[in-house]
């Protein structure tokens, strides 16, 4: 069922997603679809949580910067796949609340496994403690969505890697470290 969502999703949008069109395209009757989900938000509140019960983790190319490239990488085909997916349920989420409440867990889910590469970075000495890791993988994805998303500009093959390296500098300069707690001096 979920695949008829996200293949109705990616040929007509939000806009033209419809209950009995993901019916059509499942199989079954359309009461079926309504009872399980209600509407079009609870058909894409479920898309999104079933993408957090992946097994995905974030990239480790044995450098802070190699990671966030490969991550960011990783985010641009995301971004510029066809059909449109993720930016389709990005769109989604906000006009959807449970769409939206969906999105955020899903946002959620996905920081805290990519926390592992500033972990990894601290531990190999790139980074300094205490460097907050959401501030960080935000500026060093920031772009791609900002680029992407927001300005709808072509895909830059050198952007994925201008900004983890970007990120990466200012991470090792502590741009992103926290202070140091009471009593850690």
């Amino acid at each position: 069922m979920l695949d008829a969502v996200l293949a109705e999703l990616g040929e007509r949008g939000y806009d033209g997603l419809t209950m009995e069109a993901v019916a059509a395209r499942a199989g079954v009757h359309r009461a079926t679809v309504y009872r399980r989900w209600g509407d079009v938000g609870g058909l894409l509140a479920d898309v999104l949580d079933a993408a957090g019960d992946d097994a995905w983790q974030p990239p480790d190319t044995g450098s802070l910067q190699g990671d966030l490239a490969a991550l960011n990488h990783e985010i641009q085909d995301a971004l510029t796949a066809q059909p449109p997916i993720v930016a389709a349920l990005i769109a989604a989420s906000f006009r959807s609340e449970k769409a939206d409440h969906a999105q955020r867990r899903l946002w959620e889910d996905r920081y805290a496994r990519c926390e592992i590469i500033v972990g990894r970075a601290v531990r190999r000495g790139e980074l300094p403690p205490h460097t907050d890791a959401r501030r960080l993988l935000i500026a060093a994805t920031a772009p791609l969505y900002h680029q992407l998303v927001l300005l709808r500009t072509p895909p830059d093959p050198d952007l994925p890697d201008q900004a983890a390296r970007t990120a990466a500098l200012a991470a090792s300069a502590g741009a992103f470290a926290q202070p140091t707690p009471v009593g850690d001096t």
